[in-house]
């Protein structure tokens, strides 16, 4: 990870400035009994530990989104939802985006889920390959994968607008109304494989298994 102090830090592709990243981890992941999702152990750490490592190097600072305790122990910010209620994962991304805009020279926030630890090592510079003015959302074969996206700091004070209005909850619906684009991702590694469930953690432990091997 890079330091977002340093003039001299990398600029990415697509004429974007520096990328910061998010990880979001505000949900209540009431399908796994509760409590911080990102925390269950995963191949002898904690799930979100697989998220960082991948995510981490992409990026030049990283924080975490999360309402419960728990998460300070990563040495990275821990933002909470700044919308009551657990609105979902918009709330999250307004806290980033609020984070990211106080970064020297960051200019885009790239958002990831808690729960996905095999996402793509190169998921930040594919999103910021293109010219977009907007959002840039993951696809797969499978639908749109929208936690993942890539979006302009600049977009902080429609995304508080929209929440404060009423505006859906999805993170479709708002990309939507900014005019977002999609990338598209290969379905062949499920990249994008999120845990839900237990039947879900245990495919994932097989999968972190048989690449440790």
């Amino acid at each position: 990870m890079s330091d977002p102090d340093d003039p001299a830090a990398p600029m990415r592709r697509g004429g974007h400035g520096r990328i910061a990243g998010l990880i979001l981890a505000g949900g209540l992941s009431s399908r796994l009994g509760g409590g911080v999702k990102g925390l269950r152990p995963l191949a002898g750490r904690p799930m979100i530990a697989h998220v960082i490592v991948r995510l981490a190097p992409q990026v030049e600072a990283l924080a975490l989104n999360a309402n419960a305790p728990g998460l300070d122990g990563f040495g990275l910010p821990v933002l909470p939802d700044p919308v009551a209620g657990f609105p979902g994962p918009l709330a999250g991304l307004l806290a980033g985006l609020v984070w990211a805009a106080e970064l020297p020279g960051v200019t885009h926030l790239v958002t990831a889920a808690s729960d996905s630890p095999f996402l793509p090592r190169d998921l930040v510079a594919r999103l910021a390959e293109g010219p977009a003015e907007g959002p840039v959302l993951a696809r797969t074969d499978s639908g749109p994968e929208p936690v993942f996206g890539l979006w302009p700091v600049a977009l902080r004070d429609d995304l508080s607008a929209w929440l404060d209005g009423g505006g859906s909850r999805r993170v479709q619906d708002f990309a939507a109304a900014c005019r977002a684009e999609y990338h598209a991702f290969s379905d062949d590694s499920a990249p994008f494989f999120n845990v839900n469930t237990p039947e879900d953690l245990a495919l994932a432990e097989a999968r972190a298994t048989r690449a440790e091997d």
